[in-house]
């Protein structure tokens, strides 16, 4: 009796961690995408010179974060469906949507955020810095936000059906 009970409880604390995962990651992106960065775009700063070195430093520890709570996700999934927490359906999807969140934190952190900051830093210190922004630069923010949406949309889904489980379940 006592296996079955800590079987159960197990499986409910990590649910608990992973809604909480999702949550604080989710809301970190928001509050990134919604206030830091438009607020950054208001008073001028992605013009400046050392904004790319300073983006660089910001988007660098975000993404660490978000590859740390990508990775326990997808741990907090992968033990959920080992105690067949989920519904079938939702089982294996719940581990698809945690796969995509860790390949978006990695496509972040070693692809989109270095290369960004490096057409954007000014290697050349006697040359202005252009007020433009290189179209390889633009077609790199619309892959981020792309991702950005996608990213949203699966965390909530997840987040949505983990949320709905612990309801049920508590009935």
């Amino acid at each position: 009796m006592n296996s079955l009970l800590d079987r159960y409880s197990n499986s409910k604390s990590w649910q608990t961690i992973v809604m909480f995962v999702l949550g604080f990651w989710l809301s970190g992106s928001l509050v990134l995408d919604a206030v830091i960065l438009p607020s950054l775009y208001g008073t001028g700063m992605m013009s400046k010179g050392d904004f790319a070195t300073m983006g660089y430093v910001v988007f660098g520890i975000f993404n660490r974060v978000e590859l740390f709570c990508a990775a326990l996700a997808i741990v907090g999934v992968l033990v959920l469906r080992y105690y067949h927490h989920l519904s079938d359906r939702q089982d294996r999807l719940s581990l698809v949507l945690s796969g995509v969140l860790f390949a978006i934190a990695l496509i972040y952190t070693y692809i989109l955020t270095p290369q960004m900051s490096g057409l954007g830093m000014q290697l050349d210190l006697f040359t202005p810095t252009p007020n433009t922004m290189p179209p390889t630069m633009m077609a790199m923010q619309m892959g981020y936000w792309g991702l950005e949406v996608v990213k949203l949309f699966a965390g909530a889904t997840l987040l949505r059906w983990l949320y709905s489980n612990a309801v049920a379940s508590n009935r």
